[in-house]
């Protein structure tokens, strides 16, 4: 099962662009986008990529997008999965955590309401049946560590099972591309107190993306809502809908990626990026194509595969390399 989330705080509102879970209607937007040029979505290649390597290397996990900076992969995703059994948009913590060494009481309290609003708190998190994967933009993995500190003390308080919770915990951070090698710094590998290494193998990840894209999500794209800091959290006014000068501009891009996310070739290439990860070797991973295909899903028993006629296990799609995962991953 998944435990129903608890009623969020308030926090930024963000139009709802497609059909959520439920089968509820979009946002009616009327004259809001007026005047905004139509977006080129010059970045649409690489997103999509990326995308696919997201939803590879989180396991098939649900997804839990952190702050704004991925808002775009959100959308996309969004489109690509309305009308399947994956139907709704992916989780969000639209927080933005520069917190401090240590945090206020207050902060901390408040945070917490989020995460539990998310999903995330120990009790929901130890119930789970589908893992989630923290899904965000990083630089050095601050706001990572900030995350995972706040939650171990959170389960340390509840005393929930960590040995069940750290199995239902992914993250994967999206990462500004550069040149590999043995010696590349990489911030999985330098987590704070390297609590990467209390989890199993494979649940800390890195995607990495071209820098002139990362640059754009993360520095300059126009968002929906403003960024929503700590001094913010406790705002009165926090989840009214926002009307800022960019507001034009991004709802245009991001209905258009929403679009673009219910176009056959964007989910046939987020097929085919996923089959060539070596998690497609995992069922979980492989359930994620039949809903970007738009099938219903199997029927099968869990595990279970076809048979050719020479009595050997067939797959639906060629499996891709069993080498297994690494956890310093970043292509």
């Amino acid at each position: 099962m998944t435990t129903t989330p608890a009623a969020a705080p308030p926090q930024p509102y963000r139009w709802s662009l497609s059909r959520a879970r439920g089968g509820a209607p979009p946002d009616r937007l009327g004259a809001l986008t007026e005047g905004a040029a139509r977006p080129s979505l010059w970045y649409l290649p690489e997103l999509t990529v990326c995308t696919g390597k997201v939803l590879a290397r989180s396991g098939g996990a649900e997804l839990c997008f952190v702050g704004r900076s991925l808002d775009s992969m959100y959308d996309l995703l969004t489109g690509a999965f309305e009308g399947s059994s994956r139907e709704g948009p992916p989780l969000r913590l639209p927080l933005s955590l520069r917190l401090r060494r240590h945090p206020a009481p207050a902060h901390t309290a408040r945070l917490r309401e989020h995460l539990a609003a998310a999903g995330l708190a120990p009790h929901a998190l130890a119930r789970r049946t589908r893992p989630v994967a923290l899904v965000d933009l990083v630089s050095e993995g601050g706001t990572y560590d900030t995350l995972f500190a706040a939650l171990a003390d959170w389960v340390r308080e509840s005393r929930e099972p960590w040995p069940v919770i750290r199995r239902k915990l992914r993250f994967v951070g999206v990462t500004h591309r550069r040149r590999t090698s043995p010696n590349t710094w990489r911030w999985q590998q330098n987590t704070a107190g390297g609590w990467a290494r209390s989890l199993p193998s494979g649940h800390v990840a890195g995607v990495s993306l071209h820098p002139r894209v990362w640059s754009y999500f993360g520095d300059e794209q126009a968002k929906l809502q403003p960024s929503f800091p700590p001094p913010r959290w406790f705002d009165a006014y926090a989840a009214e809908p926002w009307h800022g000068p960019d507001l034009p501009a991004a709802l245009a891009e991001s209905l258009a990626l929403v679009e673009a996310g219910r176009g056959r070739s964007v989910r046939a290439e987020l097929v085919r990026v996923i089959a060539r990860e070596p998690g497609f070797a995992d069922r979980e991973v492989r359930a994620l194509v039949a809903p970007l295909r738009g099938l219903a899903p199997s029927r099968s028993r869990p595990g279970a595969v076809s048979r050719g006629r020479s009595g050997s296990r067939q797959r639906s799609l060629p499996r891709a390399s069993m080498t297994g995962r690494s956890r310093s991953s970043s292509a």
